[in-house]
């Protein structure tokens, strides 16, 4: 299969992942018939030899000196080291070989060198990091002062835009190996230790000897044809055989698109294939946008959106009302879920110690019991967190195709840290997986070619985004009983702007990403676009005003006011009603009879006196009688006064009259 696709104007290639599934497998030799239960043992016999042999060279190779001459992307003899990993491991030499015993073929050792490479190569940024951190160690690891702040940024790599909460985690996990050792760790390798291999099988490292992928007749299926072992420990070539597994492709996957070797899984029985494919999709631009999806965070609603227009005079109104996207019930879900693993973990915890590294226990059944419920309930929580970050990523996309959009403006919150904000609220802010949305949301984005850009999101809900005056908050006037600063204000007069602070928030995400797109930069690694610096001059012209102007109509009086009578004619129906069915709802009145009371009942018009039941001001059900006076309820009325059912005694009249 060629891996060269025809590209347009203005399109470019994007390689993206779609997951399948090995339900069945033939053994080519034979033509025997593999259940799911019996190829996922196969798949499994192989994993575990290719995860032995990248544990082996990851023990073996992890260390400073490795690593630094592995991201030094030369050989010893000064030439420049391939990108694939298994390459480059063997031009440095790094060699690796099977168990003893055990006949693999070439392509399994590249499929463990690619695996052990890439993790090496991925720990060559955590190492600089942590380097940079003992280097600047300061004085209260706690809480670092501007100038210590400034000096960790300097020695870390890109430490400028690197946000703080990394360095943060990395100084506390410095400081509990502290601790715990009573000495600083010499560098990362020291704090860690080395990462352990998955058991899966990387097939894009192999080429046609060990796999090979083809499109069926039909679009939606392919044929993968794989070697795999017959037995555990495969003593002879004779004990490998070749196996064709159908695939059925995913919806998602175009029918033009090239698709690649997938990487193999074994989870519950079932062998699960991650399937690559690259296809064409339109170029997202850096600049050059004029309609804006700005996006916002918040609590209860877990995600604000809302389209901006920028015209040719450099104004910027806002597109619609905006709309937000409620997770309250996934949210909880959460916190249900979040609460039983804490349980769960605390009772494990204690059988552990109970325990104690005791052989033949009465507790250890229990304790392998309750690590099993421990694993169950993580991944329903795993699950879930993905639910939610596929179905929030694909609300805001649509929204942004939807209104026109060809980008999404987004605050970047990866330095937000829930600390000093009550324990309520620092979960809540905890179990939002913002990152995940956002990789989704770029993800789905390149599709429709959008850009996908995150902002600074300094100052966002405090400044109002028609004058940027600094707001003020309270709570919303539907909801006056419920506690919080969800409601806006402007204090200008001359703006006088209210609403929701988050529905505020995004058309300032929005101007600001507009006003700032020329400063767009673009991450050469990941391809992420960003906004790292707010400028004033800028910032100053990102001010949304309204879609339509606020005009008031003209009242003004231009001829003499009709005469009104006081007493109007009764509305008059046009033909006479049906005849309604019998029954104990009644009929419908006949003829010109008005439907509704023509007088309220006799308790409406009773006299009141000083303990009648007030109206009620706070509650949503106002009953009709209480409104005019009749108490609570429509046919409720004071008990009349002790005194009033007494004889009033006469009184003598007095005529001397007031002095007053």
């Amino acid at each position: 299969m060629s891996r060269r696709l025809p590209l347009g104007e203005g399109e470019t290639v994007r390689t993206a992942c779609a997951r399948g599934l090995l339900r069945t497998g033939v053994v080519e030799k034979t033509g025997e018939v593999l259940s799911a239960a019996a190829l996922a043992e196969r798949v499994g016999w192989a994993a575990d030899l290719v995860s032995r042999m990248a544990a082996g060279l990851l023990a073996a190779r992890w260390n400073a000196a490795d690593v630094d001459a592995l991201a030094a992307g030369v050989d010893a003899g000064g030439r420049a080291l391939p990108t694939n990993a298994w390459m480059a491991l063997r031009r440095l030499g790094w060699t690796i070989s099977p168990p003893e015993g055990v006949r693999v073929n070439d392509r399994m050792m590249r499929m463990a060198q690619e695996q052990a490479g890439r993790l090496l190569r991925s720990a060559k940024w955590r190492a600089d990091l942590t380097t940079g951190v003992l280097a600047t160690w300061p004085a209260d690891p706690g809480r670092r002062t501007p100038g210590e702040w400034d000096a960790v940024r300097e020695a870390v790599p890109d430490g400028r835009h690197l946000p703080s909460s990394i360095i943060r985690s990395r100084t506390r996990q410095i400081a509990a190996f502290q601790h715990r050792r009573g000495r600083m760790p010499a560098d990362v390798f020291e704090l860690e230790a080395a990462p352990d291999a998955a058991r899966m099988l990387l097939l894009s490292a192999c080429d046609g000897q060990q796999a090979t992928l083809a499109r069926a007749d039909d679009p939606g299926r392919a044929l993968l044809r794989l070697q795999l072992p017959t037995c555990p420990a495969p003593r002879s070539y004779r004990d490998w055989t070749w196996v064709a597994c159908p695939i059925t492709l995913p919806p998602t996957v175009p029918p033009g698109a090239v698709l690649h070797l997938p990487t193999l899984r074994t989870r519950s029985g079932r062998v699960h294939a991650d399937l690559a494919y690259t296809h064409a999709v339109p170029k997202a631009r850096r600049t050059g946008h004029t309609i804006a999806l700005g996006v916002d965070w918040g609590l209860n609603t877990l995600l604000s959106a809302g389209a901006v227009r920028l015209h040719d005079d450099g104004t910027i109104t806002a597109v619609g009302a905006g709309a937000q996207f409620r997770a309250a019930g996934v949210l909880a879900k959460q916190h249900r879920l979040r609460c039983e693993s804490e349980y769960l973990h605390a009772k494990a915890d204690h059988y552990q110690r109970l325990i104690n590294d005791t052989d033949g226990h009465r507790l250890t059944g229990r304790h392998a019991v309750l690590a099993e419920e421990i694993r169950h309930v993580s991944d329903r929580r795993s699950n879930l967190n993905d639910a939610l970050a596929w179905s929030a990523a694909r609300w805001t996309v649509d929204q942004a195709i939807t209104a026109g959009a060809s980008v999404i403006y987004i605050e970047d919150l990866r330095s937000l840290e829930a600390r000093g904000m009550g324990r309520t609220l620092n979960t809540r802010l905890s179990q939002q997986i913002r990152g995940q949305i956002v990789d989704r949301m770029r993800h789905l984005a390149a599709e429709g070619g959008i850009a996908v850009v995150t902002v600074p999101p300094r100052n966002t809900s405090r400044h109002c985004p028609r004058c940027l005056v600094p707001l003020r908050h309270r709570k919303a006037p539907d909801r006056p009983a419920t506690p919080g600063w969800k409601w806006a204000t402007c204090p200008n007069p001359e703006c006088g702007w209210q609403g929701d602070r988050d529905m505020g928030a995004w058309q300032r995400i929005a101007a600001r990403g507009l006003t700032h797109q020329t400063k767009t930069a673009t991450d050469r690694a990941s391809g992420a676009m960003a906004i790292r610096n707010v400028v004033d001059a800028l910032e100053a012209t990102a001010v949304v005003g309204p879609a339509t102007p606020h005009t008031r109509r003209d009242r003004s009086k231009t001829g003499p006011t009709r005469c009104r009578t006081s007493r109007p004619a009764p509305r008059r129906r046009r033909a006479p009603s049906p005849t309604g069915p019998s029954g104990p709802a009644g009929k419908r009145p006949e003829g010109h009879a008005p439907p509704g009371r023509t007088r309220l009942p006799r308790a409406a018009h009773r006299h009141q006196g000083v303990t009648t039941i007030s109206t009620p001001t706070t509650r949503r059900h106002w009953p009709r009688g209480a409104v005019l006076g009749a108490g609570f309820h429509l046919h409720a009325h004071a008990t009349p006064p002790r005194w009033e059912t007494i004889q009033p005694i006469p009184q003598p009249a007095d005529h001397t009259g007031s002095l007053s």
